[in-house]
């Protein structure tokens, strides 16, 4: 009964002029957030908020249970909605996304995961048993350590190292790897002039999701990426849309071992463009393979 109740319980549902604060609250968020998001997401922020930051859940909810605010969660919530108003990504306000079944932490300085590159990281884990024993693996430009983190808890015999440019996207990457409780070795890279990775090799397996965004495509894009997540990690020149994947094919020559793996993130503009660049640079067995949106969006291929 209790499982009926959460799927098919509407959030809008019992509240009325006269309902307690709490429930008020909720729906006055979710009425709010219309003005920035179609009323699918509204109700799922809104949702997130009260159980994330005030414990309040959809059960909770659909219980007819209510209580009221303390003068500090009052002020919580008010400085919530204000930022949500201005489009700031509700993961960056409560400062934690979810991803392969775990909770990281976030903040400016990295991007906030999504669900297609769990699906890249689910790819990688499913190919394990093609890897050596023991595999030595990397993630190149690591963020907030979502990939490395999940493949190093989903993957427990392989050794997960990760490298990113910024140093405070490797303090959150390394916090998250404490706090989720798994090994991986951090370390600062800059992918286009690597002093490092050469001395580290060779890797049995390397995945990124680098930049892939180009400057042209700001229009289209929304104002909460465009004016919160770190625009490093997020656009390459108009000109070489290919920039990071043609640097670190050509690093992954050097570096992988013969018949290693490279797994990335792609743009799905780019997909067959990607394919040409790995074939002209020595690899095979390229397949491009569409995320949940039925989007090209992940390439793996070997040396």
């Amino acid at each position: 009964m209790f499982v009926w109740i959460l799927m098919h319980c509407p959030i809008g549902i019992f509240l009325n002029k006269n309902d307690r604060f709490v429930k008020k609250e909720l729906q006055y968020l979710q009425n709010r957030l219309l003005a920035c998001y179609d009323a699918g997401e509204a109700a799922a922020i809104a949702r997130w908020v009260f159980e994330s930051r005030f414990h309040y859940t959809r059960l909770d909810y659909c219980l007819d249970k209510d209580r009221n605010f303390s003068k500090e969660e009052r002020e919580d919530f008010e400085n919530i909605v204000s930022r949500l108003l201005e489009n700031e990504p509700v993961q960056y306000i409560l400062g934690q996304a979810e991803f392969c079944n775990h909770t990281f932490e976030v903040n400016p300085h990295v991007l906030i995961p999504r669900p297609e590159t769990e699906e890249l990281v689910y790819w990688l884990a499913e190919d394990a048993a093609a890897f050596p024993e023991h595999p030595r693996i990397l993630d190149l430009g690591t963020g907030s350590g979502c990939i490395a983190v999940s493949l190093a808890g989903l993957l427990p015999d392989a050794q997960v190292s990760a490298c990113d440019i910024s140093l405070e996207a490797l303090a959150v990457a390394r916090k998250n790897a404490g706090n989720i409780n798994v090994p991986v070795s951090f370390f600062q890279e800059n992918i286009l002039q690597p002093e490092s990775l050469r001395l580290q090799a060779p890797w049995d397996v390397w995945v990124s999701n680098p930049p892939y965004i180009c400057h042209r495509e700001q229009a289209e894009m929304e104002r909460h990426v465009l004016d919160y997540e770190p625009h490093r990690a997020l656009f390459v020149p108009d000109d070489d849309p290919l920039l990071f994947y043609r640097a670190i094919a050509l690093l992954g020559q050097e570096c992988l071992r013969s018949d290693g793996f490279l797994y990335f993130e792609i743009n799905r503009a780019y997909a067959q463009v990607t394919r040409q660049m790995l074939e002209e640079n020595g690899y095979r067995e390229i397949q491009i393979r569409q995320d949940q949106f039925g989007n090209d969006r992940m390439i793996r291929c070997r040396k």
